[in-house]
């Protein structure tokens, strides 16, 4: 293992590959559970300020929009409109850990837009200056480019930046006779050119003293999640075949009297396959919640949306709170089949998860 040092200090710890998939529980690392959890959507494709508060989760709703500061319209007859987040097609999640009476904050993904993740912050009250750590879920610029706007609006010199290594490669879509679309890879010369302390990390990493896991690569073990079709890769000069995306990673959190914490980017791994690494990393069998994309929309993946949910099903999870690239169907059949656990996902919504919550405090989630 090893420890490094981030703005202050680099709270980065590295380790060896894990033990044989075989073995589900065999070495798990050490997570250390966490005493809170907030996750707040930061960037994602949809926002609802009518959704109400439910179960763990709480919304930027309409109370939060009547305080929202005002732009200034001229088609409007009081001559201002409320600055509520925005959606946009991509991700970003801030991630707020409380252990001993200490509260860290890391970036996970950053959205598709230069400024979309910093403006949707200031909109919600948050400041990009306390984030600690930044974690890139994989390298498709909807979860990379809003790192833009942060580099502009706060200091990034030593800031972590934790990626898989393969996040620097070329891709593209390519369907035959239909479409060839080039995804923009993240730039790590322009990234170390803003100061950020770039982390490359194959393999599982703790972050914040042990309370924040990073999986790096992450094994594919069902018989269902098979990637994303059409997905390429350029390597040496020439295009061939990348289904796997193999730099997605996930970050695990264990919430004590909860267990574990699950928050995907597009869980282009799958998002079973992402669970099921998680507990063997860390020993832990209990799944609180499962959030982020799901990657289930379109053509392409509604094939494995039922064994997908069955699968999660199995995994008795206290909330599900898909977003981003789920799609509706996927939603649908998870709302159908968790109906106590299911809860939709909107721009500026938190999940808030305590040590031994009271009923009081967080009822069980409704459909």
């Amino acid at each position: 293992m090893c420890t490094e040092s981030t703005h202050a200090h680099r709270p980065v710890s590295g380790f060896a590959p894990r033990p044989d998939p075989d073995f589900e529980f065999a070495d798990p690392l050490t997570l250390e559970p966490v005493d809170a959890v907030t996750l707040t959507t930061l960037v994602d494709n949809k926002i609802d300020l009518l959704l109400p508060d439910q179960g763990p989760v709480r919304r930027a709703g309409l109370l939060a929009a009547a305080n929202a500061p005002r732009l200034a319209t001229s088609v409007l007859d009081t001559g201002e409109t409320y600055d509520v987040p925005l959606a946009q097609h991509g991700f970003a999640m801030l991630v707020t850990v409380t252990r001993a009476g200490t509260d860290h904050h890391l970036l996970f993904d950053a959205g598709m837009t230069p400024d979309g993740l910093v403006d949707n912050m200031r909109r919600l009250g948050l400041s990009p200056a306390d984030i600690e750590v930044v974690v890139l879920s994989h390298g498709h610029s909807d979860h990379v480019t809003g790192l833009d706007g942060l580099i502009r609006a706060v200091p990034t010199a030593d800031l972590p930046l934790v990626v898989n290594p393969g996040v620097w490669t070329k891709r593209r879509i390519a369907i035959p006779g239909i479409l060839e679309l080039e995804l923009p890879a993240p730039s790590r010369r322009a990234l170390s050119d803003a100061g950020l302390d770039i982390i490359e990390r194959q393999h599982p990493s703790l972050v914040f003293d042990g309370s924040v896991l990073i999986t790096g690569e992450v094994d594919r073990t069902t018989d269902f999640e098979h990637g994303m079709p059409f997905h390429e890769a350029l390597a040496e000069g020439t295009w061939g075949p990348d289904p796997l995306i193999l730099d997605d990673q996930a970050l695990v959190v264990d919430v004590a009297g909860h267990g574990l914490v699950v928050l995907t980017g597009c869980g282009h791994a799958g998002i079973v396959n992402i669970v099921r690494y998680a507990r063997r990393l860390t020993g832990v069998s209990k799944v609180a919640a499962v959030v982020g994309g799901f990657h289930l929309s379109g053509p392409a993946f509604e094939p494995v949306i039922d064994s997908t949910v069955a699968a999660l099903a199995e995994l008795q999870p206290e909330v599900v709170l898909p977003a981003h690239c789920t799609g509706w169907r996927a939603n649908y059949a998870l709302a159908a089949r968790l109906p106590d656990a299911y809860i939709p996902n909107s721009v500026g919504s938190r999940l808030e998860l305590r040590a031994d919550p009271s009923p009081e405090v967080f009822p069980a989630a409704v459909g």
